[in-house]
């Protein structure tokens, strides 16, 4: 237990953060885009590293520390490029809302409703982008994220101390992923009432571009 409430909370400090890919998720789950397959991304992206972190790669990672150089650059010129994208759709938005129609249900791919023009509301209905792109995307976010590889030298540093009851410590943080990724993806639907408009999503957009621009100059400069 006490392994298991370790690998818990120490997984949660390090996911619940202000970053890419939580921005992106948010996103996603805003747009009703997705939201299970990029959650499940996301879920699964984090027991590869988190296992792979309690097995030892924390240690190589520390013995090639060009490795995450590498990754740092790379990581942070996918950054900047995505967030100027979100620049580009806050400062010229292409009209589009989030329109629901509130007697339809999930549209045929599960991405949510896509047509109808419920209340009334402005600007034209979202419209699912093909889930291949999406998913790239959501891998970049994670894996060319130096961060992410920062994390997983610090879980596998806490999670050898546990010595045998290491991998309920593994459970712990791979629980603390499930719990967060799903609360955040779908509970962002909540927000949809509230982007119903498209300057709502043109202010969304410029949060997006602030946040990925902010981390990828961060990277940038050291």
């Amino acid at each position: 237990m006490p392994a298991l409430l370790s690998g818990l909370g120490l997984g949660l400090s390090l996911i619940v953060a202000i970053g890419a890919q939580n921005a992106f998720v948010l996103r996603q789950g805003v747009r009703r885009e997705h939201v299970a397959a990029v959650a499940l991304v996301c879920m699964g992206s984090d027991a590869v590293l988190i296992t792979a972190a309690v097995a030892g790669v924390g240690a190589v990672l520390a013995a090639a520390p060009w490795l995450v150089t590498v990754v740092r650059w790379a990581g942070a010129a996918f950054l900047v490029g995505y967030g100027l994208l979100a620049a580009r759709r806050a400062w010229r938005p292409s009209g589009a809302a989030l329109v629901v129609d509130p007697g339809a249900g999930p549209g045929p791919t599960g991405t949510g409703p896509t047509g109808g023009t419920a209340g009334g509301s402005p600007g034209t209905a979202v419209r699912a982008r093909p889930i291949v792109p999406v998913l790239a995307t959501c891998l970049a976010l994670t894996w060319l994220n130096p961060h992410v590889h920062l994390d997983v030298l610090l879980l596998g540093t806490v999670g050898s101390a546990h010595g045998t009851d290491r991998w309920w410590f593994a459970v712990g943080a791979v629980v603390a992923s499930i719990t967060w990724f799903t609360t955040l993806a779908f509970g962002a639907r909540l927000a949809g009432r509230w982007l119903r408009s498209p300057r709502a999503w043109r202010v969304l957009d410029g949060a997006v571009a602030v946040t990925m621009l902010a981390l990828g100059v961060g990277l940038l400069v050291g």
